[in-house]
């Protein structure tokens, strides 16, 4: 096995390796981009005919990719993508980028991994390592991935190297990106952790982080996002006290974050979204149930979260009824589609489940997102409209994602009544009474 090790570990080293990216999504292009960046030939594997062809004419697709750098890269033929799963057997490394979703009954669905596995399985080779970044419960490398693999006759720690390696993607973010965030390995074996570490080294400026089992790499992933999902159940559960006892709590939060040690920010909202913190603690409360444990506080926050969009309905209707309004029949402008301020990505967006309410309550509903253009929820496409040509004729605004595109002193002066989710008009003198907080 040194063999296959120091082989590997010199075509990585002396940038000889190709490397393959499955899935070419959030996580998947912009990794395929950095390792093309780096100087690798790379290959990216994905299901959708139209992304495959946009990366080949080097249109981007995703925010945090540049594109005159992706345009670049196909140029140079350093980056090219399709569909062929077969091209598998010329690459060197794969890293499996595929997403992670929950069922109907909010029990994990490895239907993309596992699939995404078997393809790669088809064209495994000696000296070939494989490397998950998809969000999923502790075990899964092993449980599910090595098996799969090892229906090709290989041997995992003999004949190819299996890692995990938790994707940290955080969209919009400004200063950090793939390439400079640091990165967690866990291998099947040493040589396993030694390869893929090696790999992001050459790849990323973030500092490796080596940890002795894939297991711990996917347990410490989703400590970091149920981290974020507990902490933000607090901020929420405070937001609905507060709002009940007549407390700013935006204000509570600016006093409480002066504190230097000891105390953390986390915001309220209208509820989570996004393609991690609303749903990687599922993949923790499914796993502990394995052994007989009861995940108490995960449970908890997810009730908290799961609420808000309906606290978010009830304040709506408080205010319309000071209007002397009802909600049915009103009609509502909704500011904000995406899960997070100055980005397109509206997965699990808390937006469309307060526009559902609103609707299902019988309000007319606008929207206006000018990252997106247009958005799908349930088989509805919603179509963003220019808010300025629409707040005058309109009995409320809800603003639901804080985009900083906006121009809040204009919204405010001009709408009839602003309830604001996100702390968005923070800025703006409120001397009339028009502003509403969560």
């Amino acid at each position: 096995m040194s063999v296959l090790k120091d082989e590997l570990l010199q075509k990585i080293n002396n940038k000889t390796a190709k490397v393959g990216v499955v899935g070419l999504g959030y996580v998947g292009l912009p990794l395929a981009v950095e390792k093309a960046n780096a100087g690798y030939q790379t290959i990216g594997f994905d299901v959708q005919d139209q992304k495959v062809e946009m990366v080949n004419n080097g249109q981007n697709y995703i925010g945090d990719v540049v594109d005159a750098e992706l345009k670049e890269l196909t140029e140079k033929g350093l980056l090219k993508a399709t569909t062929d799963f077969s091209f598998i057997k010329d690459v060197d490394t794969v890293c499996i980028c595929v997403p992670t979703p929950l069922d109907l009954y909010k029990q994990p669905d490895l239907s993309y991994v596992v699939n995404s596995t078997k393809d790669v399985a088809k064209y495994l080779h000696k000296g070939m390592i494989v490397i998950l970044e998809s969000t999923t419960y502790p075990g899964t490398t092993e449980e599910v991935l090595k098996p799969i693999l090892e229906e090709s006759g290989l041997k995992c720690g003999e004949d190819f190297f299996l890692a995990f390696s938790p994707e940290r993607v955080d969209p919009g973010n400004k200063s950090y990106n793939t390439k400079n965030t640091p990165k967690v390995v866990g291998g099947c074996t040493e040589e396993c952790t030694e390869i893929a570490a090696a790999l992001y080294e050459n790849v990323l400026e973030g500092d490796i982080h080596k940890v002795s089992s894939p297991a711990v790499a996917e347990m410490e992933k989703i400590l970091e996002n149920t981290f974020r999902n507990i902490n933000i159940g607090l901020a929420n559960e405070m937001a609905i006290l507060c709002n009940r006892m007549g407390i700013d709590v935006w204000e509570v939060i600016d006093a409480a974050k002066t504190k230097p040690y000891g105390f953390m920010p986390f915001y309220p909202g209208p509820g989570l979204g996004g393609h991690c913190i609303p749903l990687d603690p599922f993949y923790l409360e499914w796993k502990a149930k394995e052994y007989d444990y009861h995940t108490k506080l995960i449970e908890t926050s997810g009730i908290i979260n799961d609420s808000m969009p309906d606290f978010v309905l009830e304040n709506i209707m408080k205010i319309l009824n000071k209007q002397k309004k009802a909600l049915n029949g009103s009609k509502v402008l909704v500011m904000g589609l995406a899960y997070k301020n100055d980005i397109d990505d509206y997965r699990e967006s808390p937006s469309f489940k307060v526009i559902e309410l609103l609707e299902k309550n019988g309000a007319e509903v606008i929207v206006n997102d000018p990252f997106c253009d247009t958005a799908k929820y349930k088989g509805k496409t919603y179509y963003s409209v220019d808010w300025k040509e629409v707040i005058d004729e309109s009995d409320m605004v809800v603003i639901t994602t804080g985009h900083s595109v906006y121009d809040y002193e204009e919204i405010v002066d001009r709408a009839k009544v602003v309830y604001d989710t996100r702390n968005a008009t923070k800025e703006v003198i409120n001397n009339r009474g028009k502003i509403y907080k969560l």
